[in-house]
């Protein structure tokens, strides 16, 4: 067969769902059509396309393998001579299932690849529910030889030394690679590397969209090699995209009408934030969201990323006053509430607080008991949770909880109370990110009351309480916790680094004594590579 010096590829970001194999296989085999209409010549999917990513225990169900088999191979019978298609699926060999790239081309099955470096540390947990595969073929497709490589593997030199030595033409890697802020440029960088050392272009495509607590990015590219990115796609958008590639006297060469312009900082995290919501809600099939309005930064901030990702027609907010809600907290939540355009109600728990101090009064013998913040201000927390949870069952809204890392970190927050919720947007932004980012938004459009992100930050659990009442300054705290969270440093470390040695033995006693409360925690957005419940993962019961 003559070699050919010319494909004309169609990128797909897809945004499955996992376990929906009938609607997956439906928007494979639409994106598979229109591509071929464009005169692609060969349509790629991300890893486990077909399946959804993480599909976590569903791997280990023989009938959902059974199934997954059965709708790739019609897909494979829908595939023309003149376009091919690569999907990733799991496959089953000899009772052992694989995490696979599928070539499919003239109505069959034309290759199998079987990832062969398996993830097993963070959201990953392939280790438990793939077997390995023995390295990659190079396989022989319409004049070219194209090389499959499956997420991981990209990442493992002696892998991409295998096409080398196979002759391949072209690199074409599979990902569900997730999102973590700053992630896109460490992927460049491996890239680049493979296709340098292997002196092939790398045509890298990603998932897009969100699956629980987990974000895909997009951000497909093509890497040169001479080490450039030479076709960037968007970042965070389920679509498709032609790519040119040609053979010339320096090598292979792409070009895209398709660019993507690399997003800063505080836009890809609330990219990421935003389609993790919108797809946890739509894919559950929620009909908005609730959540309660205190007038401080964290709400505030919540309820401009649920406008911006739901629209404001779907988002309600709700004010709970209490004895210790102060006006300037109740004109705040308003004024949010105002900004964004979205509905209110007010519910006040004063008469709750005053039923539950008549019954508990005769039991614990101490009229003053409601000014301790331990009881009184997690009662009035809790009644909120009980208030918005009704709300919740009452109308079908997801109602979202607005703790953010800092408060999850050291427990500053209430067990079935603030704590309540179906999903945290903000669950993996530190205090100090939450001021950032609600400064970054107010620029593009004021959505955020100036004084939420001015005023000394308060739960309002007893009169004048104060965060800092109980805790070092933010500015402090955050330093703190991602020096032990994501950088696992001990208290003897970051003390050298500048820190009171109270301060730091207070701070990292509060993280090891509220894991309880962490694994209780509902689920959000991971932003980081150290998620609560996906990353970080430490015994209810330790005494390390």
């Amino acid at each position: 067969m003559p070699a050919a010096d010319r494909i004309s590829l169609a990128i797909v970001q897809m945004n499955p769902t996992v376990g929906d194999l009938a609607g997956n296989a439906s928007m494979i085999e639409r994106y598979y059509q229109q591509a071929a209409k464009q005169g692609a010549g060969l349509v790629v999917f991300p890893e486990m396309a077909l399946v959804g990513y993480p599909p976590e225990d569903l791997i280990l169900s023989p009938d959902f393998r059974k199934q997954a088999m059965q709708t790739a191979q019609s897909l494979a019978k829908k595939t023309t001579k003149d376009t091919a298609m690569l999907f990733g699926c799991v496959w089953e060999e000899n009772d052992k299932a694989y995490n696979a790239a599928l070539l499919c081309s003239g109505g069959k099955i034309a290759h199998v690849q079987y990832k062969t470096m398996l993830p097993n540390e963070g959201i990953f947990d392939e280790k438990r529910l793939f077997t390995a595969g023995s390295g990659t073929k190079v396989v022989e497709w319409n004049g070219l030889r194209l090389g499959v490589l499956i997420c991981e593997d990209v990442w493992h030199h002696d892998m991409a030394e295998g096409l080398k030595s196979q002759k391949a033409d072209i690199a074409i890697v599979i990902n569900a690679s997730p999102f973590e802020a700053g992630k896109l440029t460490h992927r460049y960088q491996k890239v680049v590397q493979a296709a340098q050392h292997t002196g092939l272009p790398v045509v890298y495509v990603n998932m897009a969209g969100a699956q629980d607590d987990i974000v895909f990015d997009g951000g497909s590219f093509v890497a040169s090699v001479a080490g450039k990115i030479e076709v960037q796609l968007p970042e965070f958008s389920a679509a498709h995209y032609m790519v040119e590639l040609a053979k010339t006297a320096q090598g292979w060469s792409a070009s895209s009408a398709s660019h993507g312009a690399a997003m800063a900082t505080e836009e890809t995290l609330w990219s990421a934030m935003k389609q993790g919501l919108f797809d946890y809600v739509g894919k559950n099939r929620f009909s908005g969201v609730v959540l309660g309005l205190s007038g401080g930064i964290d709400s505030a901030l919540t309820a401009a990323l649920a406008v911006d990702a739901l629209g404001a027609d779907r988002v309600t907010g709700v004010l709970l006053p209490s004895h210790y809600t102060s006006q300037d907290s109740t004109d705040d939540a308003q004024e949010t509430a105002r900004l964004l355009g979205i509905r209110t109600m007010e519910i006040p728990i004063t008469d709750g607080m005053e039923t539950f101090e008549e019954t508990l009064t005769p039991v614990f013998q101490d009229g003053g008991w409601m000014t301790d913040t331990a009881i009184g201000g997690n009662l009035q927390a809790r009644l909120r949770g009980i208030t918005l949870m009704a709300l919740s069952n009452k109308f079908g809204w997801m109602l979202l909880s607005t703790g953010n890392k800092s408060e999850l970190a050291v427990g500053y927050s209430t067990l079935y109370g603030d704590s309540c919720g179906g999903y945290n947007v903000i669950k993996d932004l530190y205090k100090t990110q939450v001021y950032a980012l609600a400064k970054w938004r107010n620029a593009k459009g004021r959505a955020i009351p100036e004084r939420s992100i001015t005023k000394a930050p308060t739960a309002e659990l007893a009169p004048g309480q104060k965060d800092e009442d109980q805790l070092p300054p933010y500015s402090m705290l955050d330093k703190i916790l991602e020096l032990h969270i994501e950088g696992r440093q001990s208290a003897e470390e970051i003390i050298t680094k500048g820190f009171a040695k109270d301060v730091v033995e207070k701070v990292l006693r509060l993280v090891r004594m509220n894991e309880y409360k962490r694994r209780q925690s509902c689920p959000g957005v991971k932003l980081s590579a150290m998620l609560f419940g996906r990353d970080r993962r430490y015994p209810l019961t330790n005494k390390f």
